[in-house]
């Protein structure tokens, strides 16, 4: 983490305002809480640095939608990528509430500063604390894999982690599934189980599909 001054949020303040009413315009229940997004990233052997700073989500959201404005900047986040004992890889599908209503993913988010740890960005803390709220798992029903399978778009780094869960496919879908049910404001509006290439369809991020069709090839 090292604090920085976003160029782009300071001088597309008013633009970005009236772009973030009209989102909450469609979508009520978004808020303009703090996130963080990276710069100067670099790949050195397996090891990926960067540099973190706090900015709002509005500020985010225009980045976002306006194109990646500022090509210095990238949404640098983790993914739990669970998969169950007979190799079906489980996504949530966004609700209509969300602002990435409709898409199909793993458990995931743009990190916040809850995720800062002793001056640093815990990606695995991250995706620990994002597969919990989505589906209910906590870190004693899966087994985390070592490694990070990193896809890089250029605006995105999307950084994968295995987590193997001892259910058959449908089976941990239907254990999600009684979560969500609980929960009055459920992120996800439905789970679905990829086991195979075929399974991938358009409303899976690229990253996702590419991540997930590396490890089929595999």
């Amino acid at each position: 983490m090292r604090p920085w001054s976003w160029p782009f949020a300071g001088e597309r303040r008013a633009d970005i305002g009236a772009h973030f009413a009209e989102k909450q315009r469609e979508k009520p229940k978004i808020w303009n809480g703090r996130v963080l997004l990276g710069r100067n990233p670099q790949f050195v052997g397996e090891h990926l640095r960067a540099d973190y700073f706090e900015t709002d989500f509005a500020s985010f959201l225009a980045w976002r939608d306006w194109g990646f404005a500022d090509k210095g900047i990238f949404n640098g986040f983790g993914m739990g990528a669970l998969r169950s004992v007979d190799g079906a890889f489980v996504m949530g599908e966004m609700a209509q509430h969300t602002s990435n209503a409709g898409r199909i993913y793993f458990p995931s988010g743009t990190p916040d500063p809850d995720d800062i740890t002793g001056g640093a960005l815990d990606i695995a803390g991250s995706v620990a604390r994002e597969v919990e709220e989505e589906t209910g798992l906590t870190s004693r029903d899966y087994r985390a894999e070592p490694h990070w399978d990193c896809v890089f778009t250029g605006p995105a780094i999307a950084m994968f982690k295995i987590l193997h869960v001892d259910l058959p496919g449908e089976a941990l879908r239907g254990r999600i599934e009684a979560n969500l049910i609980r929960q009055s404001q459920p992120e996800l509006a439905a789970i679905h189980l990829v086991r195979r290439a075929s399974d991938l369809t358009a409303a899976m991020p690229r990253f996702v599909t590419a991540f997930v069709e590396s490890q089929f090839a595999g």
